[in-house]
């Protein structure tokens, strides 16, 4: 694809390839075999909604990664990757879905021709994309190869963003403000779910201005009244009701990067155990923004949550949000850091996280959450730019 195209410059791309190489040095991998699809564009610049077959990147210490997949896909992987076409491998497509053969025959035969069929080969085992079959066939066809769990190898190299990134990350921001004021000046009692979603969808994929509007990698997540006890419920065709609060959790997407934001709109006027968790969870929220420093852990944002949480008798049971940026469906974090009690991975600048402390209680459930950057001094970015509130339209 021509350097123009791309996404990023060619320098970023060459500097991720460093950091990989540097860490696949240090675990003794000689050849890294990557499935993820966010992995795989961050490397190499692919992006397709080819994820549902047999596909990946691999990646060598001394020469230009390849992307592997099936042949139609291969006509996408030349139009999106910085590599040259002849760094484009594929296999033909009567090994989909076969009983009888399988993709990863082919991908052992091509790394065996490049003389790794005897090496120390990283796989993302823990990963949505590759299948335990996947696995087998390659331990069957590579006998003499030493396979090395390499899950969230990529994914830990991605942590802190760079500038290129955040520019990205602040455009999607500017797109999840809009859908919410969307959602906000349209939600009225007896409306249907399924109309407010297909506006939500609208004002995502139009973007603003410039900044064309990507698909999400999570659907719009809105269940009402006790149901907002279920913090993963999507829509259906019944009505927003009258003395009913429900949470949005949304995010505006720019070329596959993410700023997730959730508010709750309560119709009518809500119970007093609503408005006295929402005081404890904005002070818990800012408590925690306030944390989220370089040079402090997870944990910290994690405890300082925490304590106005238990003084109000809340018990979340949860973790309090995750990394974002690049990803693919069905999930849009980033699966390495989670902000909870035990994770005390130290926060450098540049990283980015949605600091999601739900409230999920028996019968009622609560969204304010924020996603944020943390910088080099002084307390997190907030990328949204909405109040942290209860939102009643009565």
């Amino acid at each position: 694809m021509p350097a123009s195209q791309l996404p990023f410059s060619l320098a970023e791309y060459d500097r991720r390839l460093a950091k990989v190489r540097e860490v696949m040095a240090a675990q003794e991998i000689d050849l890294l075999f990557i499935e993820d699809p966010a992995n795989m564009a961050w490397l190499t610049g692919y992006d397709g909604w080819s994820f549902y077959v047999h596909q990946g990147v691999l990646v060598f210490h001394d020469e230009e990664p390849i992307w592997w997949g099936r042949r139609q896909d291969a006509n996408g992987a030349v139009r999106t990757v910085w590599m040259q076409d002849e760094r484009v491998s594929w296999y033909p497509d009567h090994y989909v879905q076969s009983t009888i053969c399988h993709p990863m025959e082919m991908l052992a035969a091509h790394i065996r021709d490049k003389g790794y069929g005897a090496s120390r080969i990283g796989l993302e085992l823990e990963n949505y994309y590759f299948s335990a079959k996947a696995y087998i066939t390659l331990q069957e066809q590579l006998p003499d190869a030493i396979f090395v769990d390499a899950t969230a190898m990529v994914n830990w190299q991605r942590a802190v963003k760079s500038d290129e990134e955040l520019v990205f990350m602040r455009q999607a921001a500017r797109i999840s403000e809009k859908v919410f004021d969307g959602v906000l000046e349209r939600i009225e009692p007896g409306m249907k779910k399924n109309d407010l979603v297909a506006e939500i969808y609208a004002d995502a994929i139009r973007g603003v201005g410039d900044g064309w509007g990507d698909y999400p990698s999570i659907v719009p997540l809105l269940p009402s009244g006790s149901d907002a006890a279920a913090p993963h419920l999507t829509w259906d065709g019944r009505t927003f009701q009258k003395d009913a609060g429900t949470f949005f959790e949304l995010a505006g997407c720019y070329r596959r990067y993410h700023a997730p934001l959730c508010r709750t709109i309560y119709l009518g006027k809500p119970p007093q155990h609503i408005l006295d968790a929402e005081k404890a969870l904005i002070e818990g929220l800012e408590a925690g923004l306030e944390a989220a420093r370089a040079g402090n852990m997870a944990s910290d944002i994690a405890r300082a949550l925490a304590i106005p949480l238990e003084r109000a008798g809340i018990d979340r049971a949860a973790r309090a949000g995750y990394p974002i940026g690049l990803s693919y469906p069905p999930d849009w974090g980033e699966r390495t850091i989670s902000i909870r009690l035990e994770d005390e991975t130290v926060l450098e600048p540049g990283m980015t996280f949605h600091f999601m402390p739900g409230l999920w209680m028996e019968d009622w459930g609560l969204e304010i959450t924020e996603s944020i950057l943390i910088t080099p001094d002084g307390p997190a970015e907030c990328l949204c730019d909405r109040p942290r509130q209860l939102f009643v339209k009565d």
